[in-house]
């Protein structure tokens, strides 16, 4: 009996051995598999200002507006190589709800959409994050010229509208479940020119709020050594429509046509740099000034514009956001800005290191002159 202890307490202690050499690789894999770890509920109050962003926005502007911010949110923790490049960030998709103080002219405004929230410092409980978000905006009072009448409403011109928002804060994380956060936020609504008239409305404020996770804020993350991706350089083409209305309201639609050749180089593993140039082909413009007989004989040269461009991508996996600047070469009919904005959302279907054909995304977008948006625009686009 005494042997058969002694084979067992031998036996015993080998396998203790074992399960403590084991137990770092062990205890990280379960962790990672815990469900719902990294899932949260923020929820912000936003208080804000519609501002005046051009000479023809002749809004009365609403002493204050108040809105409401959801945001279901899950913390990456490194599964895709992505996550770890972007120090773990976190995916969303929120719902807000804004009412602009006005009812009669601007009604409110429900959106949905889905964002990223970046951390952009870390100390401690303390963190200062970026969220960018895109998505669909449903507006109660547009623009119409019968019953109901709204013809104060020069902003916008149709029910369903483009989202953006951007949202900038400090959170407190007071344990794992519970955070306070505070900060600034900006939302912009327009329709990207599908129905006139489209200024859009723009509204500056803060929020504050809380997050809640029912597991935990700070899910175990995997840590590998991640090799640096080639800084290569790639020519890239991209092909893309739009469709906007005539300068009345509820007149027809035209399409616009855009072309851009740019080269690209990607840095830091996770970004592309590039430069260019674009041209686009505007029917609208054409059939203006054909129907109205003006500047006859060079209708389709008043018709076009090109410009030189340079911007970043921030590459997100198969995700892109591509943020550019063009300065105009060629301005079409009556145009007076010099400068636009384009801020494009890619997803890369293809994407390969070698090979003809490295990249192959499609892409929508929507371009601006500083805070007044010119169209929304779809097509694709790829890389050599």
């Amino acid at each position: 009996m005494y042997i058969q202890f002694m084979r067992n307490d031998i036996l015993l202690r080998r396998l203790l051995t074992l399960f403590v050499w084991l137990l770092p690789a062990v205890v990280p894999a379960q962790m990672h598999e815990q469900p719902w770890a990294g899932f949260g509920i923020e929820t912000n109050m936003l208080a804000g200002k519609v501002f005046k962003h051009e000479a023809k926005f002749t809004l009365p502007i609403p002493r204050v507006t108040l809105g409401v911010d959801v945001n279901f949110l899950l913390h990456t923790h490194g599964k895709k190589d992505w996550e770890q490049r972007r120090h773990y960030p976190r995916l969303g998709l929120a719902f807000a709800a804004i009412n602009y103080g006005i009812d009669s002219v601007y009604g409110s405004t429900f959106g949905i959409y889905p964002n990223l929230e970046l951390p952009l410092v870390s100390r401690g409980n303390l963190e200062w994050t970026l969220r960018i978000g895109n998505g669909v905006g449903y507006v109660t009072r547009r623009y119409s010229r019968v019953d109901p009448v709204n013809t104060v409403n020069v902003a916008i011109g149709s029910h369903v509208n483009d989202f953006i928002m951007v949202m900038t804060g400090a959170a407190y994380r007071v344990n794992k479940h519970w955070a306070v956060h505070a900060g600034g936020y900006l939302t912009h609504i327009s329709n990207g020119s599908v129905r006139k008239p489209n200024l859009g409305i723009n509204v500056a404020g803060v929020h504050a709020g809380v997050s809640y996770f029912p597991v935990t804020s700070r899910p175990a993350i995997l840590v590998r050594d991640l090799p640096p991706l080639r800084s290569r350089y790639l020519f890239q083409l991209r092909y893309g429509m739009s469709l906007v209305s005539a300068n009345t309201h509820g007149g027809p639609l035209y399409f616009v046509y855009t072309g851009t050749g740019y080269v690209s180089r990607r840095w830091r593993s996770h970004n592309k740099v590039f430069a260019g140039a674009d041209y686009s082909y505007h029917r609208n413009l054409y059939t203006l000034l054909r129907d109205n007989r003006l500047s006859v004989g060079t209708e389709a040269s008043q018709s076009y514009k090109s410009a030189l461009l340079a911007g970043n991508e921030f590459l997100i996996g198969r995700a892109g956001i591509m943020v550019q600047a063009g300065v105009y070469l060629k301005k079409g009919y009556l145009q007076k800005e010099d400068v636009y904005q384009k801020v494009s959302f890619n997803y890369y279907c293809v994407q390969r290191e070698h090979g003809p054909v490295k990249e192959l995304y499609v892409f929508t977008s929507l371009k601006a002159h500083l805070s007044v948006a010119e169209m929304g625009e779809v097509g694709l686009g790829v890389g050599f």
